[in-house]
C-alpha cells in the first residue's frame, strides 16, 4: 500500500483539516484529564532534523509518548545523510525499520525525494518552502478561540516565507482571506500565489492589510538559514513591526499569532506578544495535539 505523506497542507482537504483540528482538541482534553489513550503502542517515529528545533522536536517526541509509541532523533551527525549517502537509500532502509518519519530540512526537494522512496508516512517538519504542521496548530488555536475560520480575514505582516506559504494554502483550503504585507524582494513564491488567487492579496503596506483583520500574524525577519542577513533584513523590514498601532487597526477582538521564536522589538513589540490579544502560547501547546491527530490520520488509526 502506498503510504500517505504530509509534505504540504494541500496533502489534506479542507474537510480533513477541520476534522483533524477537532480531533486535536479532543486529544488535548484527554491529556488534560490524564486519560490514557495509546493507539500507537509498539509504533516508532523517526525524526531526522538537519535544522535546529525546540517546539517541533519536543511536540513530536512527547506526542508519540502520549500515544503509547516511541521515537528516535537523528541529527546530521547521527545518520548517513550527513555523510553523503543518497537520500533514496536512507529512505528505503529507514522506512523498513520505523512506522513514520518526520523530516526538517533545507530544500523541499530533498523532502520530496525522500518521501518518494519511503514505505511509511513522511511528515514535513519545516522546509524552505512550507511549514504545514505549524498551520494545523494555528487553525486549531483560532477555532478554539473563535469558531470556524471560514470567512475570516488574516493579515500576514513580514517575510513571504515558508510559514506564509502555508498560510496561503490554508486560505485556499479553508476559504478565508489572507492579506500579505511584505517588503519588496521578500514577496511569497509566485507559483503558490497563483494557486491561491481569490483568497490572497499582496501589498507592501502593513497598515492596509491589518485593517479589520481577525488575526494578525508575523514571523522572525531573519529565520533559520538567514542569520547572516540579519542586519540587512532589519533595515529592509523597518516599518513592519507589529505594534499596538498595527493591532488597533484590526478588529477589537483580533488575535495575534507568531510561530516562535520571537524577537521583541523587531517583528513584534513586547506589549503585543505579551499582551491580552496574543495567543502564541496556545499555538505552541497545540503543536503537540494537532500533530498527535496527524499521526492518527497518517497511521490510519482514525478517519
Amino acid at each position: 500500500m502506498t503510504p500517505r505523506h504530509f509534505l504540504t497542507l494541500r496533502d489534506l482537504s479542507g474537510d480533513e483539516i477541520r476534522r483533524l483540528v477537532k480531533r486535536a482538541s479532543e486529544l488535548k482534553q484527554y491529556a488534560k484529564r490524564g486519560d490514557r489513550y495509546e493507539p500507537l503502542r509498539g509504533k516508532t517515529l523517526a525524526l531526522i532534523f538537519e535544522k535546529s528545533s525546540t517546539r517541533t522536536r519536543v511536540s513530536f517526541e512527547t506526542g508519540m509518548r502520549q500515544l503509547g509509541g516511541g521515537s528516535l532523533f537523528l541529527s546530521p551527525r547521527d545518520s548517513q545523510l550527513g555523510r553523503g549517502e543518497p537520500i533514496e537509500d536512507t529512505a528505503r532502509v529507514l522506512s523498513r525499520m520505523v512506522d513514520a518519519i518526520v523530516i526538517r530540512t533545507h530544500a523541499h526537494s530533498k523532502l520530496e525525494t525522500f518521501a518518494a522512496r519511503s514505505n511509511v508516512p513522511v511528515i514535513n517538519a519545516l522546509t524552505d518552502k512550507c511549514h504545514p504542521c505549524q498551520l494545523l496548530a494555528d487553525v486549531q488555536t483560532y477555532i478554539e478561540r473563535r469558531g470556524d475560520i471560514k470567512g475570516s480575514t488574516v493579515a500576514w505582516i513580514g517575510d513571504g516565507n515558508n510559514v506564509c506559504h502555508s498560510w496561503m494554502n490554508a486560505a485556499a483550503l479553508l476559504d478565508f482571506q489572507l492579506h500579505i504585507a511584505a517588503p519588496a524582494g521578500y514577496e511569497p513564491d509566485s507559483t503558490i500565489l497563483d494557486a491561491c488567487r481569490g483568497h490572497v492579496t499582496l501589498s507592501q503596506d502593513p497598515s492596509r492589510v491589518a485593517h479589520d483583520a481577525d488575526i494578525v500574524v508575523t514571523d522572525a525577519w531573519a529565520g533559520m538559514g538567514y542569520e547572516e542577513e540579519k542586519a540587512k533584513r532589519e533595515r529592509d523590514f523597518a516599518g513592519y513591526t507589529v505594534d499596538e498601532n498595527i493591532m488597533s487597526l484590526a478588529k477589537p477582538d483580533a488575535i495575534f499569532m507568531h510561530c516562535l521564536p520571537a524577537y521583541r522589538g523587531h517583528e513584534v513589540a513586547a506589549e503585543v506578544i505579551d499582551g491580552p490579544q496574543s495567543v502564541v502560547w496556545d499555538e505552541a501547546e497545540n503543536r503537540l495535539h494537532s500533530q498527535k491527530a496527524l499521526l492518527e490520520l497518517l497511521l490510519a488509526v482514525r478517519f
